[in-house]
């Protein structure tokens, strides 16, 4: 009756939407929900499906992917609908892309509650934390290039080769 989290041996919805702890082990809370909002956000934002896959600087993924790496690249306004023409205030538009990214984030604890998105969408005076990579992240070849030097610099085995071949032969 009073409870705000479970697990779930069946999942049941659109993957697009899922938070990836509901998606990977049918772990599903409050904060599920706050995924889907995000997603949905960027939707009306973007008038793109999370379901599509997108392409920005040779690297393909889904509209989670897209939207954090124009975040990345600190040009976001490239998410906005063309149809919204110039009928948008852009501090508002930014700051509902922020608070999207918040809601997608892979942390279920980094995650906000719906009543702090209700806050954080309506009083600007409200300060946003720094939103971190969201999960399911498509990573494309220039993000594994550098995992890569990264994993080098730590000294740690690392391999680029995206394929992985097996070969079972009977003796």
């Amino acid at each position: 009756m009073d409870q705000t989290e479970a697990n779930t041996k069946r999942v049941v919805g659109t993957y697009g939407y899922m938070s990836p702890e509901y998606a990977m082990y049918g772990h599903f809370s409050m904060k599920s929900d706050v995924y889907s909002f995000g997603v949905l956000v960027l939707e009306i934002i973007s008038g793109m499906k999370n379901s599509s896959l997108y392409q920005l600087d040779g690297s393909v993924g889904n509209l989670v992917t897209y939207t954090w790496r124009l975040w990345s690249n600190g040009s976001p306004l490239e998410l906005v609908d063309p149809s919204f023409g110039d009928n948008y205030q852009i501090n508002v538009i930014t700051r509902c892309i922020h608070i999207a990214l918040l809601c997608v984030q892979e942390d279920v604890e980094d995650r906000p509650t719906m009543s702090a998105i209700v806050q954080m969408l309506t009083t600007s005076s409200i300060a946003l934390a720094v939103p971190k990579q969201p999960g399911f992240f498509f990573r494309g070849r220039h993000d594994r290039v550098r995992e890569v030097a990264t994993s080098v610099d730590r000294l740690a085995p690392c391999s680029i080769d995206d394929a992985s071949i097996t070969s079972v032969a009977p003796r």
